[in-house]
């Protein structure tokens, strides 16, 4: 297994003999890997001739100094784990100056409103974070597909239109949510809870699965309502927003409409922890 530090090293080692004729895969992560991560990386091996996964914790998307300096970091599990998957897995763990070229800022982005509901109503300059860093780790890897988690689905939609309205030569791939026995979404946060209100926290998905069974016969407030109110009899969680909203535009629904796909969309704080999800549900 190679890693490279600096974008420099990573273009030689991807423009070598040995790997520039390939196609390449590219998983971005901010690293304490799990699982759902894992299926990223699969996915893209079996698609790619060769796999690049990046670790990086990138500071400019974080709202809240305090999340940031508590989010886990594992640098070397994660390339042991990684290594058990496959020893011909690129690394990519750049610096915040070499990634970023010394100027560590967003740029501001126009995503047609895609960025201003849900994590972006309640997450401030998020979505220009990620969207800053993911081109400048396409550019660095210049990958033939690059692999996102739908956990994260509203993140996955915008890097869509981030390609999109940059015309940049990249396929953006969707891969399914990874669950825990509990059915909580795997995700790195995981790592902060407490076992005990880790296996309570399957009641975050077990609610979405209940809203897709009344999405058939009852209104999206109807349903918010009722969503409210569970929560509000669970003193563990603090429900952050619920929404079911149109897959294409996110925008949350008003009136159920033939022909379009929705999705409901949840934020959480347990144990000072945040924690998301989401569901198709029709």
């Amino acid at each position: 297994m190679q890693v490279s530090k600096f974008k420099k090293d990573l273009n030689a080692l991807l423009q070598s003999e040995q790997y520039r004729k390939s196609t390449v895969g590219f998983v971005p992560t901010m690293g304490a890997l799990h699982s759902g991560h894992i299926s990223l990386v699969r996915q893209a091996f079996n698609e790619n001739e060769v796999v690049v996964v990046s670790i990086f914790v990138n500071p400019t998307q974080f709202d809240n100094q305090d999340d940031l300096n508590k989010y886990p970091s594992s640098l070397e599990n994660d390339l042991q784990l990684l290594e058990s998957v496959s020893k011909d897995i690129i690394v990519f763990t750049p610096t915040k100056d070499d990634i970023y070229d010394g100027k560590v800022k967003s740029e501001s982005y126009n995503f047609n409103g895609l960025e201003k509901v849900m994590e972006g109503e309640f997450r401030a300059g998020h979505f220009d974070g990620v969207a800053t860093i993911v081109e400048l780790l396409l550019a660095s890897v210049n990958p033939d597909k690059a692999y996102f988690g739908e956990k994260d689905f509203q993140q996955l939609q915008i890097i869509k239109k981030l390609v999109e309205l940059k015309k940049l030569p990249y396929e953006i791939i969707g891969c399914p949510i990874e669950r825990e026995p509990t059915g909580l979404a795997r995700s790195s946060r995981n790592e902060r809870l407490s076992e005990s209100t880790r296996d309570k926290s399957g009641f975050i998905f077990e609610t979405l699965k209940t809203a897709k069974e009344k999405f058939g016969t009852e209104s999206a407030k109807v349903i918010k309502d009722w969503v409210a109110n569970e929560f509000s009899m669970n003193s563990l969680f603090k429900l952050e927003y619920f929404e079911i909203a149109d897959i294409d535009t996110l925008t949350p629904i008003l009136k159920k409409q033939k022909n379009r796909k929705y999705r409901a969309f949840i934020a959480v704080y347990v144990e000072e922890v945040r924690l998301i999800d989401n569901i198709a549900i029709n």
